[in-house]
């Protein structure tokens, strides 16, 4: 890649998903874009090639996101997915708020790299070769990583 706009034509979609897969917010998905390749920008000499540039230009997504928590103290407060929104009564809206809560807690809960995988997945809506690209691994790595992480939630889940 020749310059830094080149590199965003051909990375920025990737970079947005990614970060709105960690952050639920597509607003702060898109400035952490923003942000990712100006710090990418002046940091172009430092990149190594030790890892592919999606990666590379991911981590610093990454490492954005973290510092974005830190300073708004957001862990656990992002949203997931609205499929369990809803219900017909106040019993039933309570019943599925409970559940809801229940399933956040358990995918908090999760190890890391399980809970990053998981918010890929069901956010980012990557897909496991992505995913595994994303994260320096292997396709099968992301498969195996998300089917144990969904094995523990139905386990926390049906637990409480």
């Amino acid at each position: 890649m020749n310059n830094i706009e080149e590199v965003y034509i051909k990375y920025a979609k990737e970079v947005y998903r990614y970060l709105l897969s960690l952050s639920h917010d597509r607003d702060l998905a898109e400035e952490l874009t923003q942000e990712t390749f100006f710090r990418a920008m002046q940091a172009l000499d430092r990149y190594d090639g030790s890892c592919k540039l999606s990666v590379w230009l991911c981590q610093i997504g990454k490492h954005l996101w973290y510092q974005w928590l830190d300073r708004h103290s957001k862990w656990g407060q992002t949203e997931l997915t609205e499929a369990l929104q809803g219900g017909e009564t106040p019993e039933e809206t309570a019943i599925l708020r409970m559940e809801k809560a229940a399933l956040y807690k358990a995918i908090h809960s999760l190890p890391e790299p399980m809970r990053e995988v998981v918010h890929m997945r069901l956010t980012g809506e990557f897909s496991f070769a992505e995913i595994g690209e994303i994260l320096g691994k292997s396709e099968n790595w992301a498969r195996v990583t998300f089917y144990r992480a969904k094995r523990k939630i139905v386990e926390r889940t049906e637990g409480s």
